[in-house]
This record gives C-alpha cells, structure tokens and sequence, in this order.
C-alpha cells in the first residue's frame, strides 16, 4: 500500500500529460485523489510493512499528517472539477499534473523515516508547486512564483546542510553511521552534541523556511496571494503540515540526543515571533488572500510552540496540525469563490459576500471563527491544549503572550472578514459565479469535519495523537 499510494498519483499525472482535452484532465486528478485516500484508509486500518530496509514506514506521526493531507487533497480535486471548468481561458495540463505530483511528494514527506528521503521528498513538493503558482499568467504570480522556488530551495538546500551535519554527528564511537530515524534516536548520547546543535539550526532555518515561520516567511504573502484558491488551501494545509512533521522528526533526534531544552527553546521563541508578526500584519492587511497568508504564518507558529513546549502541548500541536489544515481549506476555498465572484480578493471592492455567495460567505465567517479558536471548532481543542501545557510546564510569560497574540490577531483579522462577509453588495464588483455544488460542498464538507473534530475526537484518532506526542516526548 505504501508503494500505491506514492504511484497511483505520479502515473495519473503521467496520464494527465498525455490527455488532449482540458475538461478530462481533472478527472485524472479526481482519480488519483479517490485511488490515494483509498489506500491510506488500507494503511490506517492495517499498517503496511516498511519498504527500502525501513527507509519508508507509516508511523502515528506519518497517519495524521498523511490523513489530512488526503482528506484536504480529495475536496481540493472535487473543487477543482467546478473550479477549472470555470477557468478554461487557461490550459490546465501542467497544473493538474503537478497537484497530482504534489500528492506523490507529501506522501513521501509522511512516510520517510530516513532524514536523505525526508529531504528529497520536501524538495520535490517545492518543485512540484512552483509552477502551478504561476497558473494566472500575470508578472505579480510570477514574481511570487519565483520568489517561492529561490526561498525554499534556498531552505532546503540549508536543511541538507544539517542533514550532513546530523551524518557526520553519528561517526563517532557508538554513533549509528545511520540517517533512519531509529537508528538516530537509538544511538542518543553517543551522537556527537557539536554537531547535532548545529544540526539543528540548520535544519530548523531550513524546514522552518518550508513552514513558513517568522522571519523565515517572505515567500509566503506572495505565494498564497497570487496561487489560486485550492492551491493556497493545500499549500497552507498539506505542505504546512508536512514542514511541520519534518521539524517534528528533528525534534524527536534531539530530545534522545540530550538537546531536547536547546531544540524547544529556539522552537518556542520562532513560534512566538511567527504569532507576533502576524498579529502586526493582520492589523491592517488589504487583501484577502494575503490576509489568509498571515494567519497561516499564525498557525505555523502555534505549532512550533506546541512543540517547543513538550510534554501534552505536543499532542496538541499534531491536533493543531490536523484541525488548522482543515480550516486552512475552507477559508482558501471559499476565499477563491469570493474572489471570482467579485472579481477582485481587495477588501475596498468585497462587501456583502454573504448576500451574493449564500454558501461561501457564511462559511468563510465560520472558518474564520474556526481559525480563531473559537468553540466548538476543533482548533479551540489545540490552541487550549497548547496554552494549559505553558501553565502547567511553568511558563506564565509563554501562556501571556500567547493570549495576548492570539487577542490582537483575532480583532484584527475578524475587522477584515466582517467588512467581507457583511454589508450590502449593491454597487461591488460582481462576475457572474455564483456558488455551485462542486464549488460550495467541498469546503462545506471539510467545515463539517472540523466542528465534528470540536465536538468529539474518536478513540483511534485520540491514540494516534498521543503516539504521535509518545515519538517526541518519549
């Protein structure tokens, strides 16, 4: 299963190539949605055996960011069927191509369990995505295009440095002359600690630029602001989760190493920083989709706070990486709507959104609720988590700030996304694009599963987080 699910989607990108008509090509990427969630609900339900000597292996950590993905990646393809059938002014051969290559690389990304394989299958999901940002064909998605490859490529080629860095730790007596994960956090102490704190920062500057962490961000504004709808959705929610779970593997080598206290702070500090800038951004941000940018700078930084702080707040940034990924979908989705609608994503031109799009307008107020941690929404069950995990590890100045960040980037974003949602229309911008079920259901159904989430977290899902939490914390 683990081999299909990483082959079905690159041999339907291979025939997405190949198929003459634009309006067939998205049933390719369908299929290949549908083929994949197939084979990790296989995997969730019996656990494959590994593949290359334990290089690719499906752990607790692997399924909840690999489940999310799928689920995330299946309503992006059904929205993609109303999606491209509205743009056919523009060929879409290389773009459902590369979403479904995308799919192959973050499945890759879930699986590694060897750090060479973790970085190849993080470059190949920046490859995969650089293009299709430039879907829109204007010097602005370009630009943002551009920028997205140059600064991650420049992160990852950064992470390979630690990677090298993490190899060369482990020549020593005892080391385990191993990149496997296991082997890593086997051999513990007898890693050289030299190398593996620069290790670290290395691999945090790197992964933490695929993140998208503060100050490491500047790609991100552009790249979501210009990228179309069900692209933002999967690069803010799949990707992100996926950067999120590489510096999650990293952590787990440094707490075995004796670095835990060293990797948490630095962690703890960018997580802060990253929840600070976007509380200064989102005060006074113009456009939608770049607002929808900052708050996902936010929700990195919620994450790597969860993990800088340990212990419970682990289980609850992996939460937090399931539940934000889902909001993350239904506000990129329901914000492209708007943006069709309306013809324009600049908060001066959108008002009334909810009068115009009785589905999308409503829905975007929600996740955006949702994003906030507000109840009943899953993510108030992760920023809640995080937050009593800062009381009770003794970290009052961590919790203050904490609430006071999540305070300034509620009132400043929900300033935007009222004057959005509310208001009369008469006299906006107006396209004829209505809502549609291909275009409403799929962020519908992913808002049902993050108020489910919010309301009950089934038993194997809660057991999934606390092994997850397990492979960090020990």
């Amino acid at each position: 299963m683990i081999l299909a699910a990483i082959a079905a989607p690159l041999l339907l990108a291979a025939l997405a190539l190949g198929v003459p008509h634009s309006r067939s090509r998205p049933r390719a990427l369908l299929a290949g949605a549908a083929l994949h969630a197939a084979a990790v609900a296989a995997m969730l339900a019996r656990p494959p055996e590994p593949l290359l000597d334990g290089a690719l292996a499906l752990d607790a950590a692997g399924a909840v960011v690999l489940s999310t993905s799928s689920l995330l990646f299946l309503a992006c393809a059904v929205y993609a069927q109303g999606y491209l059938r509205r743009r056919e002014d523009r060929d879409n051969r290389l773009f459902v191509a590369g979403l479904l290559l995308l799919l192959s690389a973050l499945t890759a990304v879930s699986l590694a369990q060897h750090l060479g394989v973790l970085w190849v299958a993080v470059e190949l999901t920046t490859l995969a995505t650089a293009p299709l940002i430039y879907f829109n064909r204007n010097a602005r998605s370009l630009e943002a295009a551009w920028k997205y490859l140059l600064l991650c490529s420049l992160g990852i080629a950064l992470a390979l440095l630690g990677t090298f860095f993490l190899a060369l730790a482990g020549t020593g007596p005892g080391g385990p002359r191993s990149l496997l994960i296991a082997d890593l956090t086997a051999a513990g102490r007898a890693l050289q600690a030299p190398w593996v704190r620069g290790a670290f920062v290395f691999l945090l500057v790197g992964y933490g630029t695929k993140m998208g962490l503060a100050p490491l961000h500047a790609w991100k504004p552009d790249a979501y602001g210009e990228a179309p709808g069900l692209l933002g959705a999967l690069l803010a929610g799949a990707v992100g989760a996926s950067a999120f779970l590489t510096l999650a593997r990293v952590q787990q080598v440094m707490r075995t190493a004796g670095e835990g206290r060293f990797a948490g702070q630095a962690l703890t500090a960018l997580g802060l920083l990253s929840l600070a800038v976007a509380a200064v951004y989102l005060a006074s941000q113009r456009d939608l989709k770049r607002m929808l940018a900052w708050s996902s700078v936010e929700h990195m930084g919620i994450m790597a706070l969860g993990l800088g702080l340990g212990g419970t707040a682990v289980a609850a940034a992996y939460l937090h990486a399931a539940a934000s990924g889902l909001v993350k979908g239904v506000l990129f989705l329901t914000a492209g709507n708007i943006h069709r609608s309306y013809g324009s994503k600049l908060v001066d031109d959108v008002r009334g959104a909810a009068r115009r799009l009785p589905i999308s307008g409503p829905l975007f107020l929600l996740a955006f609720m949702a994003a906030s941690g507000s109840p009943p929404f899953a993510p108030f069950l992760s920023e809640f988590g995080i937050l009593g995990a800062a009381v009770s590890h003794g970290r009052p100045v961590v919790a203050a700030l904490y609430l006071a960040f999540l305070a300034a980037i509620f009132l400043g974003m929900g300033r935007t996304v009222m004057r959005v949602v509310l208001g009369d229309p008469a006299g906006a911008p107006e396209r004829p694009y209505p809502d549609s079920a291909l275009t409403a259901a799929p962020p519908l159904f992913l808002m049902a599963l993050v108020v489910g989430l919010g309301l009950w977290i089934p038993g194997g899902l809660a057991d999934l987080l606390r092994a997850a939490a397990a492979l960090v914390t020990g």
